[in-house]
């Protein structure tokens, strides 16, 4: 299978955590707030509500904490219609990731409490329980590489998957709290791009993987060199660099009065992934992701924030365009 037959296919299983969010009241600071929404959050479960709401089928591989945040998660992916079947409940000190962020964007905080997080304890065994025939695209994100045992049983995934036929997409979001040290990071992060057909990330990313920020655009193009079908070179209010074989191409993004800047990363995968899907252009499935980011950072939340198809549409319809890449 290749890689857009795999994302046309429009079956998905997304590898990597769900966690909860606590986030506040529009322009409210922490400290200030006396309440708190709660609603789902974790990279790869942002992924996965993104591609539901745009019409794709997600499956989740991750473990929760047996406790009430865990049953909130499980919870939550079934309300979004998330697959939750590889979803394993952990017992014991581990406990499901929290993070407490706020809906503004001057002096913005987001604080993520992954001590001993519960979805480093997905397992080769874990992975090697799904049924890979019954997918047609593979997603993880970087965080799910941080920590052992979750490390090898990611990079098991990515064997099996291939082996399955399926192509690997991979975002690399590198968060600096989640790894031991820098160096091991880069190592696994650029292993993990090696290993991939589609890979996403900023410029601080594929600057960190390469080691200099300066050079993260000639990692991402050694990437497709050396095999991957697409890498896509993000750099925030500038836009984008789509490489591919057949050359590079700029574009731009759409601007908004956003509200906070969390979510961007995750709405633009599902956006690019749902609009391949439907059978968009390369350009245009680009386009479409950075919209559902620009739709995401100005509402509250970011599961709740992504669009549905009529959402997407209407948004497009509205916005005057995007700025020239």
């Amino acid at each position: 299978m290749n890689v857009m037959t795999g994302i046309r296919a429009r079956r998905f299983v997304v590898v990597g955590r769900v966690g909860m969010d606590l986030f506040t009241a529009p322009g409210v600071t922490t400290e200030d707030a006396d309440a708190f929404q709660a609603d789902m959050g974790g990279s790869s479960a942002n992924i996965a509500a993104g591609l539901v709401k745009l019409g794709a089928q997600a499956a989740l591989v991750t473990s929760v904490s047996d406790d009430a945040i865990g049953s909130f998660c499980l919870s939550k992916l079934d309300q979004y219609g998330i697959d939750a079947t590889h979803v394993r409940r952990v017992t014991g000190e581990p406990r499901t990731s929290v993070a407490i962020y706020e809906s503004r964007t001057e002096n913005h905080r987001n604080v993520v409490y992954r001590n001993n997080a519960a979805d480093f304890q997905m397992t080769v065994a874990d992975v090697e329980s799904v049924d890979w025939s019954q997918y047609s695209a593979l997603i993880t994100a970087g965080t799910v590489f941080a920590a052992e045992p979750s490390r090898s049983a990611a990079f098991r995934a990515f064997d099996l998957a291939r082996a399955a036929g399926l192509p690997i997409i991979f975002d690399v979001d590198y968060r600096p709290y989640s790894w031991p040290s820098p160096q091991v990071a880069s190592d696994v992060l650029s292993r993990a791009g090696a290993l991939s057909d589609v890979i996403v990330g900023n410029d601080d990313e594929f600057g960190f993987m390469a080691g200099d920020k300066a050079k993260g655009l000639d990692k991402a193009r050694a990437l497709v060199a050396d095999g991957a079908a697409i890498a896509i070179y993000k750099m925030g209010e500038h836009g984008a660099i789509t490489i591919t074989a057949d050359g590079e191409d700029r574009s731009g993004i759409f601007r908004v009065n956003a509200l906070k800047p969390t979510g961007a990363g995750d709405s633009f995968m599902a956006g690019l992934l749902a609009s391949l899907a439907d059978g968009c252009d390369l350009r245009t499935a680009v386009l479409r992701g950075s919209a559902c980011a620009a739709i995401v950072v100005a509402r509250p939340g970011c599961a709740p924030a992504m669009p549905d198809r009529a959402g997407l549409d209407a948004f497009l319809s509205q916005h005057p365009g995007p700025t020239e890449g």
